[in-house]
């Protein structure tokens, strides 16, 4: 059986492609995502990104950079649109994109290198999912 993806994937397709920051309301937070990474788990839809505003469930963002990874379950985000012109593409050093996730069964796109100055994604066969 073959998951349809929740209509919040497509945006974030987009926006990971272009890389451009979006806006998000998840779990009641607003927070400004970069996103690097869509995948599966357990037939549910995730996505890795790098968190550059806003708040957190545990409240503000770490001042460390390469603690500001999050996974969100796709079918959660509650309201996205993109973040306004001026917001900046972010990453940390720590990406790693042989494998953006650690806690996903499989990864449908991702960037394959935020360092590089071109656009592109990585785009791999999406599976059956149940």
């Amino acid at each position: 059986m073959t998951v349809t993806p929740p209509p919040a994937w497509a945006a974030l397709d987009s926006a990971l492609g272009q890389r451009r920051p979006v806006k998000v309301t998840y779990h009641g937070h607003q927070r400004l995502v970069c996103p690097h990474a869509l995948g599966w788990k357990n037939g549910r839809p995730k996505l890795l990104g790098y968190q550059t505003a806003g708040h957190t469930s545990t409240g503000m963002l770490p001042a460390d950079p390469r603690r500001r990874w999050r996974n969100f379950f796709v079918d959660e985000i509650d309201h996205i649109t993109t973040g306004e012109p001026d917001s900046a593409w972010a990453t940390a050093d720590n990406y790693d994109a042989s494998r953006p996730f650690n806690a996903t069964d499989e990864v449908a796109v991702a960037i394959p290198d935020p360092t590089t100055a071109g656009l592109g994604n990585t785009r791999r066969r999406p599976k059956h999912h149940r």
